[in-house]
């Protein structure tokens, strides 16, 4: 007789933890006063050039399947905006390196699933975005975290010791997120270099998760480090990117992989089973992104400096939390002494408060005792979320 009783899902999905940060904003659903500072997502529109390329292409009735790797002007757009962000003459990167992917958290997914067999061993650097060190186990791998390390004044810190230590032989991937998500960390080119010379020696590949590149507050840099900048052709190396952030096109849902062509092309099957492409629509509008957008990023990267300035200053000013600001992404990640739990310290703001915040605990257990702010946002309603969230703190919810 068949079981009366449907099968549930494989013991690895089953245990894939809820998103700390959902369980957030799911408390402030119906709450029309909450400000939203948990999400990584600006408080602008997509600029109007890039929606007026998504129209235009509507408008010529380009609502057919593309190829699975994505239209052959927008990957050679942006294989030439990577050769021009970062110039390698051992690194040449042409269409064939690019895939187009139905946003950047879809191109973790897919290069994921390309690269990891069951039981596979995974390194990631955390506190991380919770998608990251989710994404192998559903495929059964095994993930093992090296935590980064908190200063409260330099903020936090790489202990490269330990996470060459964690990089065995055995290891088959290390995944990266630099400018990282929630800390701001961001690698230093000599850090790139060990560990690019480390996983050539072991045959470890490298994704890097490059999201945040442009989102840097350097008097003289126009992106963050990148270990595109010191590879070579050969090198275990992939990139995955995204739309979402530097061109405010959050909700578009389109982002790219790039790396060896050998890994390139047979990623079109994936594809294929996954969402055998992106919308033609949104992909003309990302490539107007790219080839315009230029003052976009500037405009942004000057508008978030000012606003993580305006932010840790304010935060600084509070007893018990420490606030370093952060060298790249959009977010200050803080220190609440004498937190014990953020999810319901967060679930608190929201309800009695009305301001949404990340709780720490979502990115890891190292994330305990923090809560992520997002501050890509005009002065005034920080100004108005620091208000609440003074009122917020001052009493009960850090025990």
């Amino acid at each position: 007789m068949k079981n009366a009783f449907p099968t549930l899902p494989r013991v690895a999905v089953q245990s894939l933890r809820a998103s700390k940060i959902r369980e957030v904003a799911n408390a402030g659903i119906g709450r029309a006063a909450v400000l939203p500072f948990w999400f990584g997502e600006p408080d602008e529109v997509t600029p109007q050039f890039i929606r007026d390329a998504a129209s235009a292409s509507l408008a010529r009735g380009e609502t057919f399947y593309s190829h699975n790797l994505g239209l052959a002007e927008l990957r050679a757009t942006i294989a030439s905006y990577l050769s021009a962000l970062h110039p390698n003459p051992s690194l040449p990167i042409a269409m064939d390196n690019i895939a187009v992917t139905s946003s950047g958290v879809n191109a973790l997914s897919l290069a994921a699933q390309a690269l990891i067999d069951p039981q596979d061993r995974v390194v990631c650097v955390t506190p991380l975005w919770p998608n990251l060190v989710e994404i192998p186990k559903i495929l059964s791998a095994q993930v093992e975290c090296v935590a980064l390390e908190f200063d409260a004044l330099h903020g936090w810190q790489l202990n490269m010791d330990r996470l060459l230590a964690a990089l065995t032989p055995n290891t088959r991937l290390v995944m990266l997120n630099s400018p990282n998500n929630p800390t701001g960390w961001t690698l230093t080119r000599d850090e790139q270099q060990t560990i690019l010379d480390h996983c050539r020696k072991h045959g470890i590949w490298i994704l890097a998760d490059d999201a945040y590149e442009r989102l840097v507050y350097s008097d003289t840099e126009r992106c963050a480090p990148s270990f595109f900048d010191i590879a070579h052709a050969q090198d275990r190396l992939i990139s995955a990117n995204t739309f979402s952030k530097s061109w405010l096109m959050t909700g578009w849902r389109l982002g790219w992989l790039a790396g060896p062509a050998s890994f390139i092309e047979p990623l079109g099957k994936i594809i294929e089973y996954n969402t055998s492409c992106a919308p033609v629509f949104v992909q003309r509008a990302g490539q107007v992104a790219i080839e315009q957008g230029d003052a976009v990023i500037a405009r942004t990267q000057q508008r978030f400096r000012a606003a993580r300035d305006h932010l840790c200053q304010a935060l600084g000013k509070i007893e018990g939390l420490a606030a370093p600001a952060p060298p790249g992404a959009m977010y200050v990640f803080f220190e609440c002494h004498g937190l014990t739990d953020s999810l319901e310290f967060c679930k608190q703001l929201v309800t009695e408060h009305g301001i949404g915040l990340a709780p720490g605990a979502a990115f890891g257990d190292e994330g305990e005792g923090f809560v992520r702010w997002c501050f890509a946002s005009e002065t005034a309603r920080l100004d108005e979320g620091i208000a609440r969230f003074t009122k917020g703190i001052s009493g009960k919810g850090k025990g």
